[in-house]
């Protein structure tokens, strides 16, 4: 298909890097994954596997000869080992300086700062004995959001920090403090770049939590929002692309408050969760607009098909160890329903396993049927 043959190396073989696969594998693409896990949803189907630490230097370093791009579907990854091989010649995107300020929110919030993009105040704490300081002296006040500055996913290392019980069980790290900003919806703004300089922006959509997991549970394609909004978080998203000047597509997740301010809560400079439904449910899925940027190839179209309503799959609170997944059958023949199952051989609480976007002309259907799934499929474990 290219006339230059070149190789992607993914640190990363989760969920992501598999369905980044199913693009690369469509276009006779050779991608090479880096992961811990052997048995990563990633390595059956990738042109070649090497099992290793994403945050030693050498290991990374050693995989990164073997390939023309490296890229990643994962933010901890050693950075200074992408460095070492951007001075070498090789094409890292995102880039690396892009990975560092993202892998640390007490950094991400200061560029925010810096760069007048709008997002909620924050303080920075060495540790838990530091934000109990804080409260003591009056500098703090309940109730607020502490997030661990390093190493969070998926609402862990995230926490509403509501009395001097629930302080108690943030972990002794360093940590921002954020105020408590009150909100209609959470909004995602998905923007691809490339080398020679093209940038897309998908259309918003909005994102619903488990309240006990703080979990991304439902996405909604498009968002339910004015288009005055839409549009400025379509404006907002692009000026935070920017400024990063980043190569590779990049999520920046906002909050909508009360009195329609839009504030940006945080990034992903990958594939992200909230732009799954595009497999079905836009022109170019987020996977192959991810391969086109970090390739420099033309950017696709990002309208959208039809309305959907992504819901994720994870294992339920009494799971732990081999997965099994109950009354599957009653769900696949439902019209407009599109299962993802990510290989994950065991499962345990919130973990995701899958999701299974929801196509309907009618949202409020598509949702509807999205939590009627959620509600029949059970992930569990072998007894």
């Amino acid at each position: 298909m290219f006339t230059e043959k070149k190789v992607i190396g993914i640190l990363g073989g989760g969920q992501l890097g598999k369905m980044v696969l199913d693009v690369s594998n469509k276009w006779g693409l050779d991608v090479f994954v880096l992961d811990p896990d052997k048995n990563c949803p990633s390595s059956k189907l990738c042109k070649k596997f090497f099992k290793g630490n994403l945050m030693d230097y050498e290991t990374v370093i050693e995989f990164g000869k073997y390939a023309d791009i490296i890229t990643i579907e994962i933010e901890n990854v050693n950075v200074e080992a992408l460095r070492y091989l951007e001075s070498q010649g090789k094409k890292v995107f995102p880039q690396a300086r892009v990975i560092e300020i993202i892998q640390d929110k007490s950094i991400q919030k200061k560029f925010y700062q810096n760069n007048q993009i709008p997002s909620s105040s924050y303080k920075v704490f060495n540790g838990s004995d530091e934000v109990k300081k804080g409260i003591s002296l009056g500098e703090l006040s309940f109730p607020f959001i502490w997030k661990a500055s390093k190493l969070g996913y998926d609402g862990y290392g995230v926490k509403r920090i509501t009395d001097n019980k629930s302080l108690e069980e943030i972990n002794n790290c360093h940590c921002i403090i954020e105020e408590i900003v009150e909100i209609k919806k959470e909004v995602s703004v998905m923007v691809g770049s490339r080398e020679s300089g093209e940038r897309v922006v998908y259309p918003p959509v909005e994102m619903e939590f488990n309240k006990e997991s703080n979990q991304v549970e439902y996405i909604l394609s498009p968002a339910q929002i004015d288009n005055d909004i839409k549009i400025e978080a379509e404006e907002l998203a692009l000026r935070v692309s920017e400024k990063f000047n980043i190569i590779g597509i990049i999520a920046v997740e906002m909050f909508l408050t009360d009195e329609d301010h839009l504030l940006v809560n945080e990034v992903a400079p990958r594939p992200h969760n909230s732009y799954h439904f595009s497999i079905e449910g836009s022109y170019t899925s987020q996977f192959e607009q991810f391969i086109r940027s970090i390739m420099d190839l033309p950017l696709g179209s990002t309208k959208i098909l039809e309305n959907s309503v992504m819901v994720n799959l994870v294992g339920n609170k009494n799971s732990n160890g081999e997965v099994v997944y109950k009354n599957f059958d009653q769900i696949i023949g439902i019209e407009g329903v599109n299962p993802h199952i990510y290989g994950k051989f065991e499962t345990r609480p919130n973990r995701k396993m899958g999701h299974i976007t929801v196509i309907n002309k009618d949202i409020d259907r598509a949702k509807k049927i999205a939590k009627e799934i959620r509600d029949t499929i059970i992930i569990t474990s072998k007894k």
